[in-house]
Formats: structure tokens, C-alpha cells, sequence
């Protein structure tokens, strides 16, 4: 995949990174990688993928790009999740599941 030398993230990123780390988390920044997620999150041997959107944007701002919704569409290894808040990707990292 490609990188990009100037790509933007969400401004809830920081925080929702900050809360993961918090709980112990080990968290890989993406988003720099064109058509890709966000977050790379590991936790209590699970792998988690993540796209950040912020609530505070307007709808058409929260939307997967094209290039994100075909990563999402083709992807055939753990789930793709996308996270609004710190509570949402904390609430989805330690919710019970497979190691």
C-alpha cells in the first residue's frame, strides 16, 4: 500500500489512542497508508482494526472514503471496526470473545 506524506486524522483520535494505551493496549497507527484503517490494536492476544471517525463532523464528512469501504469489502482477516469514541473502542477491545 502506498503511503501518504500528508494525511489528516480525526481530532477524537488522539484520545481514543490515550484510552487504549490506558487499558494496557499496544495500538500501530495506519492511517498514513492510503485505503486503509486507522488503528492497528492489539489486546490480550487479539488483533483489532480500526477506523476513526469523529461524531462531531457532519455525516457526509463520517463516511468510509472509496478506498476504505473496498479495504473493508475485501478484507478477509479480522474484523474491521469503526470507532466514534474512547468508551466505544474500550467497550469493543474488552468485551468477552476467542483469544
Amino acid at each position: 500500500m502506498p503511503i501518504r506524506t500528508a494525511s489528516r486524522i480525526d481530532a477524537n483520535q488522539p484520545a481514543i489512542v490515550a484510552a487504549l494505551r490506558g487499558i494496557g493496549a499496544s495500538v500501530l497507527h495506519l492511517h498514513q497508508l492510503k485505503n486503509c484503517f486507522d488503528l492497528l490494536v492489539g489486546y490480550r492476544g487479539r488483533t483489532f482494526l480500526m477506523e476513526v471517525k469523529d461524531p462531531a463532523q457532519p455525516l457526509s464528512k463520517r463516511q468510509l472514503t472509496a478506498g476504505e469501504a473496498e479495504f473493508r469489502r475485501t478484507w478477509r482477516g479480522t474484523p474491521y471496526h469503526v470507532v466514534h469514541s474512547e468508551d466505544e473502542a474500550i467497550r469493543l477491545v474488552t468485551a468477552s470473545g476467542p483469544p
